[in-house]
């Protein structure tokens, strides 16, 4: 399996000023997997480390911050030697031991030589239970489930991706039937790597539906292990909610769809959790594509989607048998799986998507995202006969350099407006992330 965040551990690994990494992500989204890889094929030597499997090993950073009598401590642990310049240190679920968390200062201030990379699926969420952080000694890197792109590269369809690559619509238009294909079997299989890596093998949906079954439960399952006893209902109600919440006609997140008269305080605590823990993605709305775009944006009105459309569309219960009715996997749930990949696109490469919707208007945009100078509306359709009545008027009323609408339909350019395949969406993301 090919993962893009590799070249970022490449890159980490070259700096002269290095400081230890630390990735962050939800649970089973191959953290582990991505730095056991890296150690064992970029270093001479791996020392991995697993924080929730091992006591003694949260002893150890539990005597002092001493850097040397840590480092020995490790070595007998590990059984051999830890070279600075050849090993790669590995703390896993670093989130069970806050010293350790804390220790990462001192090996960056005494100890730069060494290379760590530390990990916590909950990590998020241990941050905002007041664990003591390292601010400004430490490195961050996001890992989030299988985008398009390296899906593609999963399946051994390394072709369609250059054929995505050459950004050639004509070329990217004969093989259009197969990379539509591909993409209704990505928003149903998702991005999560074990889905990915058996589906692979087997071409066997009901097994990937277990897989995804059994990561749904392993969440739920953490909220009870790692929420707030008092937040916990509260956790289980905006998660089991999300679903309905994405199938209204307007998608916003409403409180009263909780409970009857269910208010922003009651729950802001929840949904900051199933955040931090990466289980969710809250997209706020703007009311005016200004710069910064952040300083327009209403933090009180947001949707919610999911960190994965694989497991959205399991939530949802959408059957393999949809695969094969057309486009119409795409637009059954109101067309909500294909807002939730074009979500997954943009936060997969570590951009912050919002949404506009004006002050007492009826019209809304899907995405708007910002790219230096440039605020780019998106306007996301699941069918092949698409209108952008919404997007048109966004653009009567901003005239933006660029309006895009992300559609099944082929590349197509106006005057006003360039449609994008959904195929080809992270490739055109990507070129404006650049």
């Amino acid at each position: 399996m090919v993962r893009e965040a590799y070249k970022d551990l490449l890159r980490w690994k070259a700096k002269s000023n290095r400081k230890p990494l630390i990735i962050q992500g939800a649970r089973q989204v191959g953290k582990t997997w991505l730095m056991k890889t890296f150690g064992s094929t970029e270093y001479s030597q791996l020392a991995y480390f697993n924080f929730e499997q091992s006591t003694m090993l949260q002893q150890i950073f539990q005597q002092g911050f001493d850097v040397r009598s840590i480092v020995t401590s490790l070595e007998i642990a590990h059984g051999k030697r830890i070279d600075p310049n050849n090993t790669l240190i590995v703390l896993d679920e670093i989130q069970a031991c806050k010293e350790a968390i804390t220790a990462l200062k001192y090996f960056h201030e005494n100890a730069p030589e060494y290379h760590i990379v530390a990990a916590g699926s909950l990590l998020g969420v241990a941050i905002h239970n007041g664990v003591s952080f390292p601010v400004g000694k430490v490195e961050f890197l996001t890992l989030s489930p299988l985008n398009f792109h390296e899906y593609l590269m999963a399946m051994q369809a390394d072709s369609l991706l250059n054929a995505i690559q050459a950004n050639d619509p004509k070329i990217m238009k004969s093989f259009g039937e197969l990379l539509r294909h591909h993409l209704k079997q990505y928003c149903f299989l998702g991005g999560m790597p074990e889905v990915v890596y058996q589906f692979a093998a087997n071409n066997d949906f009901t097994q990937a539906r277990e897989i995804q079954s059994n990561i749904i439960q392993a969440y739920e399952n953490d909220f009870s292990k790692h929420a707030p006893v008092a937040q916990l209902p509260r956790i289980r109600m905006v998660w089991q909610s999300i679903v309905g919440q994405l199938s209204k006609e307007n998608s916003k997140f409403v409180y009263s769809l909780l409970r009857t008269g269910a208010r922003a305080k009651d729950f802001e605590m929840a949904i900051d959790w199933l955040k931090d823990a990466g289980l969710i993605h809250k997209v706020v709305r703007i009311s005016k594509p200004g710069l910064p775009i952040s300083a327009y944006a209403d933090w009180s009105d947001f949707k919610i989607y999911l960190n994965d459309v694989g497991l959205l569309a399991a939530m949802a219960g959408i059957s393999p048998q949809t695969l094969i009715q057309g486009n119409e996997f795409f637009e059954e749930f109101k067309g909500v799986i294909t807002e939730q990949f074009v979500c997954q696109q943009i936060t997969s490469i570590g951009m912050l998507g919002y949404y506009w919707s004006p002050e007492g208007g009826t019209s809304e945009v899907d995405f708007v995202v910002q790219k230096d100078d440039q605020v780019v509306p998106i306007e996301v359709k699941s069918g092949l006969n698409v209108r952008s009545r919404s997007l048109r008027v966004y653009y009567d009323k901003y005239e933006p350099a660029q309006c895009i609408r992300t559609s099944m339909a082929d590349y197509e350019s106006q005057s006003w407006m360039t449609n994008i395949p959904l195929y080809s969406f992270l490739h055109w993301l990507g070129g404006l992330s650049a």
